[in-house]
């Protein structure tokens, strides 16, 4: 059954370390999601995400710029990253693992979401939705982007481990 993105109750977040100390965190406000989902067969669902590079917001105009320029993102060149899921594997009744393939910068490697079921639930005007959170921590270096500044006291400006987390609300289609 497809389910469409509801945009306004979905983000898609990331968090870094800055200078080792406090935690940076960012979204992606341009992305869409291709979801398939038997609600009795939930280890059968597929996912396909494709985030636009370019929509990176962080609060800070200059660290924007310089995530889409070539020393990150490379917005220009690589205007999307993209997770397309290989199978889901069930840990409990509302948990599950979705591995799949996460490409950033033409660089494709496997990447494995911790997921947890929210819920389904009908609206007062009768569409039917169904929610979900997704967490992963990937390092940064394995997708090529590398840049960074080695710190007088020691460390680093960036965190290599980024951690990504996504609130996830679709909405049964009407085709489905």
């Amino acid at each position: 059954m497809i389910w469409k993105t509801d945009a306004s109750h979905t983000s898609i977040h990331f968090l870094a370390r800055h200078m080792m100390l406090t935690k940076v965190r960012g979204e992606f406000q341009d992305f869409s999601v291709d979801f398939n989902l038997d609600t009795e067969h939930p280890e059968a669902a597929t996912v396909e995400a494709r985030i636009k590079t370019a929509s990176v917001f962080t609060k800070d105009e200059k660290r924007d710029a310089h995530l889409r320029s070539a020393e990150f993102f490379d917005a220009e060149a690589y205007p999307e990253m993209v997770f397309k899921s290989t199978r889901v594997e069930r840990t409990g009744d509302e948990t599950a693992k979705m591995y799949g393939d996460l490409t950033i910068r033409d660089v494709t490697k496997p990447a494995v979401l911790e997921v947890s079921y929210l819920g389904l639930s009908k609206a007062p005007w009768g569409a039917t939705s169904v929610g979900f959170e997704a967490k992963t921590k990937i390092n940064r270096e394995d997708w090529g982007l590398t840049w960074n500044v080695t710190l007088e006291t020691g460390g680093w400006l960036v965190s290599k481990d980024i951690t990504i987390e996504i609130e996830a609300e679709f909405v049964q289609s009407e085709s489905a």
